[in-house]
């Protein structure tokens, strides 16, 4: 859904990037998963709030990262896969820090703190593995759906800082699941059509 915003957020990051045009775009790559293996850490040691914040910084780099690589020139394939694989780590650091905190415990009768984190962080996982699988089949760029990471990182965020971090673990889990069924069906009716 915030894909369809990405201008105005690219407009707004251009002039910041462009202040960073001596830093390597794979730096700020991996600057971005250690802060949100920082997040997931103090999400584990009862911190969310401290959680929250590193969250967002871990944001501001992964959102920079490319921003950088475009207005300097330094765009690589590379880059890109470097920059997916980290954001599949930093979605499983957050998660299981969540989980190892005890954050997700939202129902009675759901009697592992666990379990609502591990179908947040399964649904995370395949909302981007549905996407480069649909795109590998060849249905073109596919980035549709109602929880694209920006989404999912958002909520989370939000779900420390306001103490609601169970909820909005629920939310995630439900809202990857849709948009994983939202991309399969797409890339049905897409690839039928051939």
């Amino acid at each position: 859904m915030l894909n369809k915003r990405k201008d105005i957020l690219t407009n707004w990051v251009k002039p910041i990037a462009r202040l960073f045009n001596k830093v390597n775009p794979n730096t700020m790559t991996i600057l971005a998963l250690v802060f949100c293996i920082g997040a997931g850490l103090y999400f584990a040691n009862g911190k969310p709030i401290a959680a929250g914040i590193l969250l967002m910084i871990g944001g501001f780099f992964d959102i920079l990262d490319g921003a950088v690589a475009r207005e300097n020139g330094r765009v690589t394939v590379f880059g890109g896969v470097l920059d997916s694989v980290s954001d599949r780590y930093a979605d499983a650091a957050v998660f299981i820090g969540i989980m190892w905190g005890g954050y997700s415990a939202i129902l009675p009768y759901i009697e592992n703190d666990w379990v609502v984190s591990a179908v947040a962080l399964v649904g995370s996982l395949l909302v981007s593995y549905s996407r480069a699988r649909a795109e590998a089949a060849g249905t073109g760029k596919l980035a549709i759906g109602v929880a694209e990471r920006a989404e999912r990182m958002i909520l989370i965020i939000l779900g420390a800082f306001t103490g609601l971090l169970n909820w909005a673990v629920l939310i995630v889990a439900v809202i990857s699941h849709l948009t994983v069924l939202q991309r399969m069906i797409a890339t049905y009716r897409i690839l039928q059509k051939r």
